[in-house]
């Protein structure tokens, strides 16, 4: 059972809003290099499409975001590999019989 030294309060912040967090402290570092990623992306949308305002370069590094972890997700399918060693036991088995 986790005791609270497992928890720590972090403060995270995106422009100029401010996010209180309970965190575990193991996923300290992932809640920070989010944050940087977050910010980086909301500031190279905000210098490339100015005069949009903070919700559209939200809605834009959201988008972002979200396209980078579905393409990583794709890259991490083990589908295909899965597919092709049952092809391979098949054509084993076969070879066998």
């Amino acid at each position: 059972m986790p005791n609270k030294s497992d928890k720590l309060s972090i403060t995270l912040k995106f422009g100029n809003r401010i996010l209180p967090m309970v965190v575990a402290r193991d996923d300290e570092y992932i809640y920070r290099e989010a944050e940087k990623l977050i910010n980086s992306r909301f500031n190279f949308y905000a210098s490339k499409y100015p005069d949009q305002g903070n919700e559209m370069y939200m809605l834009m590094m959201a988008l972002d975001v979200a396209v980078r972890l579905k393409r990583m997700e794709e890259e991490n399918d083990p589908a295909p590999v899965e597919d092709a060693i049952k092809a391979l036991i098949t054509k084993v088995e076969q070879s066998l019989h």
